[in-house]
C-alpha cells in the first residue's frame, strides 16, 4: 500500500479535530478491535528495551482450557469479526502448548496474529501457523546483525530471525509479514542499510518505532534518542514512504501537524482501553500490555471477573483525556489532538508524560 501524498496543515487539523470528536465518543462507547493475550513472560532473548522485562522468570500462565472458556465467552458476547486476537509474550512460541492454543483460536473462528522474535519459526512451525489460520505477524529485527544481537543480547539471534521470516514468506499464505525495528542510539545509523537490505526481502511492511523509557530501557538511558535523532528518524520514514516503501511509524505518539499522516496512514489515537485490551499471562485484565501493571490500572482477572462487563463499565482511567492529569498538558494548544499522549509512556508516579514531541517536531 502506497502512502498518501502530503496534505496541507489545515486539512490535517480538520481531520484531527474530527478524530478528537470521535475519541470523545469512544470514551462513552468503546469498540473492542484488538485483544492481546500475553501467553507467557518467558523469552529466549534478553532485550535491553523490553517493556515487560521478560526472560527466564516464569510467572503464572493460563492453561489452554482457561483460554478456551474465556474466548468462548468473548465469541458469545462480541462475535468473531471483532476483536482480532493477538498472541504475544515474552516469546509466545516458548509455550509447548502454543499450537494447541492457536488451533483452538482458529476453530473458534477468530482472526488472529502474533508478535514474535521468529527465532523458533522453522519450516514446520511456519506450516502450522498457516494451517491454524494466522493472518499477521510482526517480527522484531532491531538493526543489522551485530547491533541486533547486542541489543537483544542473543548471539545468532539476527540470523535465526531472518531464517524465521523467510520461512514465513515461503508459505505465501499470510496477510502481513511485518518487521518491527526499535530505533535507538546504537542502530539509528543503520536505517539506510536496513532499508537497502529489506528491499530484497519480500515483507509486507516495515514498522519503525523509537525506544521509549519503559521497562528495561529505563536502565539504559544512553540508548534513548535526542531531538536530532527523532527528526532524523521521522524524516527517514517520510522519505521512504514517498518512494513507495511500506514503512510506517507505530501508533505510539502524537507528532504534530507536520509529521502526522506523513509517517503513518492515519493520525495519532492511543488505543488503550478504547480499541484495545490485554490479558496478562496470569489472567489480569488491562489495556495496552506495554502499560505498567500497577494498582489502579489492572481492571480485574478473567478467572474471577466478567470481562465484557468490565470492558463496558470499567477502564475508567482510559476513558478520558490523559492531559487532564498532567499540569504541563492542560493548557497546551495541541491538547485537543494529543489528549496527553500515550498511556504506556506516562509516568503515573510523577503524573507527567515522559515522551512529548512538542518543541522537538513542532
Amino acid at each position: 500500500m502506497k502512502p498518501a501524498g502530503a496534505l496541507p496543515a489545515e486539512t490535517k487539523r480538520r481531520h484531527m479535530s474530527e478524530l478528537a470528536d470521535y475519541r470523545e465518543k469512544l470514551y462513552r462507547k468503546p469498540f473492542l478491535r484488538s485483544l492481546f493475550l500475553e501467553l507467557t513472560t518467558r523469552c529466549n532473548e534478553r532485550c535491553l528495551h523490553c517493556g515487560s522485562s521478560c526472560g527466564d522468570i516464569v510467572r503464572e500462565e493460563l492453561s489452554p482450557e482457561q483460554y478456551r472458556e474465556f474466548l468462548a465467552k468473548i465469541k458469545s458476547d462480541f462475535g468473531t469479526a471483532n476483536p482480532r486476537i493477538c498472541l504475544t509474550g515474552g516469546e509466545p512460541l516458548m509455550r509447548r502448548d502454543f499450537f494447541e492454543i492457536a488451533q483452538m483460536i482458529h476453530e473458534l473462528g477468530f482472526r488472529w496474529g502474533m508478535t514474535s522474535n521468529a527465532t523458533l519459526i522453522d519450516k514446520a512451525a511456519a506450516e502450522k501457523l498457516e494451517r491454524f489460520g494466522m493472518r499477521t505477524i510482526s517480527v522484531s529485527v532491531d538493526g543489522l546483525r551485530e547491533s541486533h544481537d547486542s541489543f537483544r543480547r542473543t548471539p545468532g539471534g539476527w540470523d535465526a530471525a531472518m531464517r524465521g521470516i523467510q520461512n514465513l514468506i515461503d508459505r505465501r499464505a499470510f496477510q502481513d509479514v511485518q518487521i518491527t525495528t526499535v530505533v535507538h542510539k546504537g542502530n539509528i545509523d543503520e536505517l539506510e542499510q536496513m532499508y537497502q537490505l529489506l528491499l530484497g526481502v519480500d515483507i509486507d511492511s516495515w514498522r519503525v518505532i523509537n525506544i521509549d523509557p519503559i521497562g528495561r530501557a529505563k536502565l539504559h538511558p544512553e540508548l534513548l534518542l535526542d531531538a536530532g535523532d527523532y527528526r532524523r528518524m521521522f524524516d527517514f520514514i517520510a522519505e521512504k514512504r514517498r518512494e513507495g516503501m511500506p514503512v510506517l511509524y507505530g501508533c505510539e505518539h502524537y507528532l504534530g501537524a507536520g509529521f502526522e499522516r506523513e509517517v503513518r496512514d492515519w493520525y495519532f489515537l492511543c488505543n488503550a482501553g478504547r480499541y484495545t485490551a490485554g490479558i496478562r499471562s496470569n489472567g489480569d485484565i488491562g489495556a495496552c500490555l506495554d502499560i505498567e501493571p500497577r494498582p489502579g490500572l489492572i481492571e480485574g482477572n478473567i478467572l474471577r471477573d466478567d470481562f465484557t462487563r468490565i470492558w463496558q463499565e470499567g477502564f475508567k482511567p482510559y476513558r478520558r483525556d490523559l492531559a487532564d492529569s498532567d499540569e504541563k498538558c492542560r493548557d497546551c494548544a495541541e491538547k485537543r489532538f494529543c489528549a496527553g499522549g500515550a498511556f504506556h509512556s506516562f509516568d503515573f508516579d510523577k503524573m507527567e508524560q515522559q515522551v512529548c514531541f512538542k518543541s522537538v517536531l513542532f
